[in-house]
């Protein structure tokens, strides 16, 4: 049985070991002798102290790939999270300012790729009128920044009932374009960032261009994770038909902020491979079999299957 592995106990404000999670699955058909490569999906509670928070995903980066992991993803707000608009501001930066410049090296020193989701980047305009993107980007093992996705979908939704109001519109600029899969160790990985997942279109649209993993890198609120994060992640598995790596930010930011956890890997047939809970900090590592995809595609050949676009256009005209 090939375990996965979730180790709690890694937080932006206090470094504790805890015990190790683990969960078997079943094993995997190899498409040879080699090794599979293996993934990590982190899980954080990052703060809006930036040194803590760096320090924290620097400890997860390291345990991961202590633990044989060849690409690493963290979450959406990876470097920190504001206690207020104002705050979020203040604090943000540019790609080459000193946060990047920290991971690039990270990544370099380690020899691991870096999927970092949901950077805080001062806009092309911010001198005139201080808004930013939210930028998900690649690092190479080489500490080159070899892609970068700004954030395409807002997240401007008020649910009173449930106790949810953020207008990320108000500061933020969405991002002009999707960005091609890049290729990584673990195979061809598209870009999305958190709200994003609720968008079949965007997904889809990376699977065209030959994506075998997605990655939504979020900080979901506790309602909506609750009612809807599983199964938009593994919706997006299955009718892909790739697998699906979704890092998360967990528990409490701040007084008015709180985000739902359980950070996930699926598969392309939609089973879940890990989830590292609700309750803290973490790291899953799984393998990626890409023989999986291969097969799952074969044996259901959606995208073969499916009809040009001008078919599916055709009721909205009529």
């Amino acid at each position: 049985m090939f375990t996965v592995r979730c180790i709690w106990g890694i937080s932006a404000k206090k470094l504790t070991p805890l015990p190790v999670w683990r969960r078997q699955i079943k094993p995997q058909s190899r498409m040879s002798s080699s090794a599979r490569p293996v993934a990590a999906v982190c899980q954080l509670t990052v703060t809006q102290d930036k040194e803590a928070n760096f320090s924290a995903c620097e400890r997860l980066v390291e345990e991961a790939k202590e633990r044989g992991a060849c690409m690493v993803f963290l979450p959406e707000n990876f470097d920190y999270i504001g206690s207020s608009p104002e705050e979020t501001l203040s604090l943000c930066e540019s790609l080459t300012g000193e946060t990047i410049s920290r991971y690039t090296r990270l990544a370099r020193t380690l020899d691991v790729w870096l999927s970092l989701g949901g950077f805080h980047e001062r806009g092309h305009d911010w001198e005139s009128d201080r808004r930013i993107y939210n930028t998900h980007l690649i690092i190479n093992n080489k500490g080159d920044v070899v892609s970068v996705y700004r954030k395409s979908h807002l997240f401007d939704v008020e649910l009173p009932e449930k106790g949810v109001s953020l207008k990320e519109s108000a500061f933020t600029i969405p991002g002009p374009s999707l960005v091609p899969p890049v290729q990584t160790p673990i195979g061809k990985v598209g870009l999305a960032t958190c709200y994003d997942l609720r968008f079949p279109e965007l997904s889809l649209a990376l699977r065209r261009r030959g994506a075998e993993v997605l990655t939504y890198p979020s900080a979901f609120t506790v309602a909506t994770g609750a009612a809807h994060w599983e199964v938009l992640l593994r919706a997006r598995a299955i009718e892909n038909q790739c697998f699906v790596l979704a890092a998360a930010q967990v528990g409490r930011h701040g007084e008015r902020r709180r985000s739902y956890g359980h950070a996930l890997a699926v598969d392309p047939w939609g089973e879940v491979l890990a989830d590292c809970g609700g309750e803290g900090p973490g790291v899953a590592l799984v393998e990626i079999d890409l023989e999986k995809v291969g097969s799952t595609r074969r044996n259901m050949p959606v995208q073969r299957h499916r009809r040009d676009s001008g078919f599916y256009r055709g009721l909205q005209e009529a």
